[in-house]
């Protein structure tokens, strides 16, 4: 079976490991300070901090709760995203304001989020849906016009550049998820980037239970109990076993993962794009580090096409089934029609590192089989 995704780890997440449990201490210590600072120097901020909790919904929830947003706000997101991020919304009390997106990328659409403005609106989610920004600095100009916070649902998007700079090096509250199919995995986990020094803090605090120490002593195995909390918090702060797959995961991402993400994309771009009955979506591919590859399959063909694929041992998947659609959000009460029309048309091929051209031969063969033999039947 060609894999949809999978992690890719190995001795040296083994080794990183062994040597936290033999240190002895698990939770959240100075692996976790060192993964931040690594972060941080990655991202080359030295503006901005790094914050590590333990899930990328995890991250979307305590930014949006440092920002102020509860219960009677209502948050602007695209639905074409995973349901992580209309959980993180209405986990703070908000209610999440599904909007359209643009048929050629997925991404937010402007125009539509206008009209479901109001004045319970607090702020707006935009989602880096498969890696890809657009148009971003529009985001925040409509963001500005309409005084709204900004957090960037980066869970795609770890690598990616906008206009040369990398995704969470610039913006308001950057959100990014390690989980293990990531473009860095921690086995799970997540981080929250901002220079807003308010929202740092609320958020170092509320990962551990809102307890309000000073950070060296919060995170140390020596935390005694004389402390006090004063807001919200949750059980969401990352361990030192997470941080230590992070770390060397971090190393490896330019040497490896990156270029091999980037170079396997290209070349489903290239085996694909002639192929009648497929719409690949816009973007530049030489912007982003791919996390996942969905593609459009027209004609009503997608489930087939889908099926006839894991017969042949190729699993694949469906990113997304538009969040508005979900009964907790609605079950389509909004229209959203071109969230919809994704709905039933993306399909998503494997992408990950260890992925092989012949792979994608193989995979674009069956594609072009069941597809071609589609024409001829619609032609006779």
């Amino acid at each position: 079976m060609i894999r949809l995704s999978k992690s890719v780890v190995g001795e040296r997440e083994v080794i990183a490991l062994s040597k936290v449990m033999a240190h002895g201490y698990l939770g959240m210590g100075a692996e976790v300070q060192l993964l931040e600072q690594k972060l941080q120097d990655y991202l080359g901020c030295s503006d901005r901090k790094v914050v590590c909790v333990n899930s990328g919904t995890a991250a979307l929830h305590l930014a949006l709760q440092a920002l102020g947003v509860g219960a009677g706000d209502e948050v602007l997101v695209p639905a074409m995203t995973y349901v992580a991020s209309f959980q993180a919304i209405s986990a703070t009390g908000a209610t999440p304001v599904a909007c359209d997106v643009h048929l050629e990328n997925g991404l937010l659409d402007l125009k539509d989020a206008e009209k479901r403005l109001s004045s319970k609106t607090k702020a707006l989610m935009f989602v880096h849906y498969a890696s890809y920004c657009g148009d971003l600095q529009s985001v925040y100009d409509f963001a500005k016009q309409h005084k709204l916070r900004v957090v960037e649902d980066a869970a795609h998007a770890f690598g990616s550049v906008y206009r040369g700079k990398k995704i969470g090096s610039f913006g308001d509250v950057v959100c990014f998820s390690f989980d293990g199919i990531k473009n860095i995995t921690c086995g799970e986990g997540g981080a929250i980037v901002s220079a807003d020094s308010a929202v740092i803090h609320k958020v170092s605090n509320a990962r551990l239970l809102g307890v309000h120490r000073e950070t060296e002593k919060l995170s140390s195995a020596q935390c005694g109990c004389d402390f006090d909390v004063m807001e919200q918090g949750f059980r969401y702060h990352m361990s030192n076993l997470m941080a230590a797959i992070g770390v060397v995961q971090l190393d490896r991402f330019e040497k490896e993962f990156k270029s091999a993400r980037r170079q396997l994309i290209s070349y489903y771009y290239e085996r694909l794009k002639n192929i009648q009955g497929v719409q690949l979506l816009q973007m530049d591919l030489d912007d982003i580090v791919p996390h996942i590859m969905p593609m459009r399959v027209l004609n009503g063909q997608r489930d087939r096409l889908g099926i006839y694929l894991k017969q042949h041992a190729v699993e694949v998947g469906v990113h997304y089934k538009a969040s508005h659609l979900l009964s907790k959000y609605g079950h389509g009460s909004s229209q959203l029609p071109v969230a919809e029309q994704l709905s039933v048309e993306l399909l998503t091929l494997p992408l990950h590192p260890e992925l092989s051209r012949r792979d994608i031969d193989y995979i674009v063969g069956l594609v072009q089989i069941l597809l071609c033999e589609e024409c001829v039947m619609s032609e006779n």
